[in-house]
């Protein structure tokens, strides 16, 4: 069994410890989901591994012939190559071989009578069959179709951001190394291809390391969990549901321990400050005590309350309507004589193919884009807070308490009371100790929560928001579902995960492409369900036709039992179908050696094409006769 083992691993940014001291190993068929606030140090620690960032201290060891495939957040493909280029990219005699193959292959495709291209389709052939690369070529092909990818020739320049992603998922999968590490594998996947993943990645006989905000995939996918926070790793055996379930008991327990340290605090406090005259070795013992208790109980989780319950501006009964509403961009529809009535309390999720229009859709209900004809109407009180896919521009050289003090000193909750901007900082995950950071030094996750938070402080009565999971860690996405549980107004979001959409909204806006919006009442899950449901009873149906077919012909003639020349039959059709099997492997190892001679091979495509319908014949009539052996 191969691993994969960190041991003391330090290392810092800046004045920032991320890892103090940490142990780790990975071995084949372990599924690791890797969890914690952004700016912990998630991204950094993958590097470590993959060898892009060497640690301050601490030894990564692994077997000689140990492989890693990484695939990162942010795109690193290169534009100027092809599609296939980049996923069968690799070394290996297998990747070598698929390559040569398929570039022949096209060649071939565009021009048969090509002499070169023949020749060098039949050398690059040969290699696959040397490397026994077919079965590699045909899972790869298998996967690039899962993940909606066709076009081999394409650049990857010309590929949208979303193309691109894919691309290099489907490069890392194809490698099968013996440790896979994705970075948010599920964002720009559509549903089909998220499940599809989660079933590929549960039989992956490696192992897996996942950073992922996708909480149902990690439900599905992994079963070992981590947890990186303050500089340690706190590893939980089971998927993200066990990791709740054990961190609350672990919180628990912890907690009674805390309260136990605060009162021995406050009986040590009461012995300094008393002033013992005598300081001998006994009292000193007491002074090192108290200040190791002030360090455990100072160093508590200071997140263990997340409430984010502020006030919002007062909201009429009209917030946002579109009546008759046409859209295009690009000769492209995006809204069909769309109407829709959006209420005081609505909780819209919007989900769909990609490019289908639904930033779109956000950017004209934020009144960003005017419609080609149709009315938005937007009530008098309306105030809207609408966090898109990317930040304002952020001065780097300010800070952060700085950068939200340009909105509020405090702001006011929703109970009346009011929080301070240093406060509400530490409410949404940053610790004291970063207040007076500057934002350049902030990683880009933190960076969202910061511009996530200022919109919130701004005290909308409407939430638009345009993919939130794709940027936000789980702790945060945490915090902002539980703000929208209890905010007075409407919000209407722009998201794939399943789980955001199932605690956030009642109501769904699926879009289909060319102006096609369904409504759907219920949960995402909910619909997924129904969408699987629909799908089978459409299988079950043809495969009911199909049997009662079938049945109707039978009852036109009942058989029992075989004739005396079907029991003849009987007796030889085995042999045939070895024979037939034996002269279709003749017929392959004559390819293999007929070279450049497309005249034999010709001929010998044509043999085999004829024996493949002789067999696949005796097949079909040795599955009638057995019925009645």
């Amino acid at each position: 069994m191969k691993e994969l083992k960190i041991e003391n691993l330090t290392h810092s940014y800046g004045m920032k410890t991320l890892f103090d001291s940490i142990d780790f190993s990975i071995t084949d068929g372990q599924r690791i989901g890797l969890i914690g606030v952004n700016g912990t140090g998630k991204t950094s620690l993958l590097n470590i591994l993959t060898k892009k960032l060497s640690p301050d201290k601490g030894t990564i060891s692994q077997p000689n012939d140990y492989t890693i495939g990484y695939l990162e957040q942010k795109n690193t493909l290169d534009d100027s190559k092809t599609v296939l280029d980049t996923v069968f990219d690799g070394t290996t005699a297998i990747m070598e071989a698929v390559r040569t193959y398929e570039s022949a292959l096209q060649r071939l495709t565009i021009d048969p009578t090509d002499t070169r291209a023949q020749n060098h389709f039949s050398t690059a052939e040969q290699k696959m069959n040397s490397a026994d690369a077919w079965n590699a070529n045909a899972s790869a092909k298998s996967i690039l179709t899962r993940l909606g990818i066709h076009d081999m020739q394409q650049k990857i320049g010309q590929m949208s951001g979303g193309q691109q992603k894919r691309a290099a998922l489907a490069q890392v999968l194809i490698q099968e190394p013996d440790l896979l590490i994705l970075d948010e594998p599920t964002n720009h996947l559509d549903f089909e291809m998220i499940k599809w993943l989660e079933n590929f990645l549960m039989n992956y006989k490696g192992a897996l390391l996942l950073v992922t905000h996708d909480r149902y995939f990690l439900d599905n996918v992994v079963n070992h969990m981590v947890e990186l926070t303050y500089g340690r790793l706190e590893r939980y055996v089971g998927n993200y549901q066990d990791f709740v379930r054990l961190k609350a008991e672990r919180e628990e327990t912890q907690t009674q321990k805390t309260h136990k340290q605060k009162q021995l605090y406050k009986q040590e406090l009461a012995w300094m400050r008393a002033g013992v005259k005598a300081r001998g070795t006994k009292q000193q013992a007491r002074i090192d005590r108290f200040t190791d208790l002030k360090k455990e109980v100072s160093n508590t989780d200071p997140n263990a309350s997340l409430d984010l319950n502020l006030s919002g501006s007062r909201l009429g009964k009209k917030v946002l309507e579109l009546d008759k509403a046409n859209f295009k961009r690009d000769q492209q529809v995006i809204l069909d004589q769309f109407s829709l009535l959006i209420q005081q309390t609505d909780r819209i999720g919007i989900t769909g193919e990609n490019g289908s229009g639904k930033t779109t859709f956000l950017n004209i209900l934020a009144d960003q884009i005017p419609l080609d004809s149709g009315i938005l109407e937007i009530g008098e009180t309306v105030k809207v807070a609408y966090y898109t896919q990317t930040n304002e521009s952020m001065d780097e050289n300010k800070r952060v308490i700085s950068y939200l003090q340009e909105i509020a000193e405090e702001v006011r909750l929703a109970d009346g009371t009011s929080v301070s901007v240093t406060q509400l900082l530490e409410q949404f995950l940053f610790d004291r100790s970063t207040h007076g950071t500057l934002i350049g030094k902030l990683s880009g996750g933190e960076k969202r929560r910061l511009y996530l938070l200022k919109l919130l402080m701004q005290q909308p009565n409407v939430l638009l928001l345009d993919e939130p999971t794709n940027d936000l860690d789980i702790q945060t996405l945490t915090v902002l579902e539980s703000y929208i549980e209890t905010f007075s107004g409407a919000v209407i979001a722009v998201s794939h995960d399943r789980y955001f959409l199932d605690k956030m909204a009642s109501k769904l806006l699926i879009f289909k492409g060319n102006g096609a919006i369904d409504s759907y009442y219920g949960k995402m899950t909910e619909f997924l369900e129904e969408q699987d449901r629909e799908k089978n009873e459409m299988v079950n149906t043809v495969v009911a036709e199909e049997k009662n077919a079938k049945e109707t012909n039978a009852q036109k003639k009942e058989k029992t039992k075989l004739t005396y020349m079907e029991k003849k039959e009987w007796d030889t059709i085995e042999d045939e179908i070895a024979a037939l099997e034996s002269e279709l492997e003749e017929i392959q190892i004559e390819m293999s050696k007929a070279g450049s001679d497309y005249t034999i091979i010709g001929e010998l495509n044509h043999k085999q094409a004829t024996l493949e319908q002789a067999l696949e014949a005796k097949m079909e009539r040795w599955d009638y006769l057995s019925e009645f052996i």
